[in-house]
């Protein structure tokens, strides 16, 4: 049986009132285990992109489709649903609740699962430890470095076990030490089966990656993987 993409989108556009159009006809296909960069300058569309592809929006015009089902056809609590069984979300600014510990933190990525606090707390610490932390599970955020901070903000995405990790920035808060760290860890995690989405700014990183989708207006202006330049339109390789 064949597996649905991750995420597809196809024709997704998206506009604001004023004539302001942040997607222009986007068509992007995300299969199952890749590792891909969505790279582009500020304002090139990169940031709508990855709340298309995370479905927190919907897009204006054309489909999204997350694991086979098309986004625009689910109610609001099934499409939570959907996201939170498919998707985790890493951010730059880690977004760690302040008072609570690492286990804590990352057993809050369950809250909406329905899974029962003893068995949260046990998943975190196994989350903890695929991402080298399972030492630092006592301490709260400001006894941790930054790069512990966003190793915990992964395994918080982890915890629930979804398809697709959608990493925004994930170094652009850290030193280059600590970024190098994080990189490696994604890397590790899509070596065991996790499908990675790096959306970033700096080219190094994308250049990094096998997979680099790079935005200006708006728009793909080129699809790289594995040396062969893809066709934005079809993402067929081209000549």
């Amino acid at each position: 049986m064949t597996t649905a993409p991750v995420i597809e989108l196809r024709d997704a556009g998206k506009s604001y009132p004023g004539g302001v159009h942040a997607l222009r006809s986007v068509s992007l296909t995300v299969e199952e285990g890749e590792l891909l960069a969505v790279v582009g300058p500020s304002g090139s569309g990169k940031s709508t992109m990855l709340n298309i592809m995370g479905t927190l929006d919907k897009p204006t015009t054309g489909t999204v489709r997350v694991a086979g089902y098309d986004v625009s056809e689910l109610s609001d609590s099934r499409l939570s649903a959907l996201r939170a069984r498919h998707i985790g979300f890493v951010f730059q600014h880690f977004h760690l609740a302040a008072g609570r510990d690492a286990v804590d933190n990352v057993a809050d990525g369950l809250l909406y699962a329905g899974v029962p606090p003893k068995e949260r707390r046990a998943r975190a610490r196994e989350a903890l430890a695929r991402v080298r932390l399972d030492h630092r599970g006592s301490h709260t955020p400001n006894e941790l470095s930054g790069g512990e901070k966003q190793r915990v903000a992964i395994a918080r995405a982890l915890v629930g076990k979804p398809r697709l990790l959608l990493a925004d920035e994930p170094t652009g808060a850290l030193d280059t030490a600590s970024g190098g760290i994080v990189m490696e860890l994604l890397h590790e995690l899509n070596a065991s089966g996790t499908t990675v989405c790096v959306i970033t700014h700096d080219n190094e990183i994308a250049d990094s990656l096998p997979r680099r989708v790079r935005f200006r207006d708006g728009e793909i202006v080129s699809d790289i993987r594995s040396g062969a330049l893809l066709d934005p339109r079809t993402q067929k390789a081209g000549s």
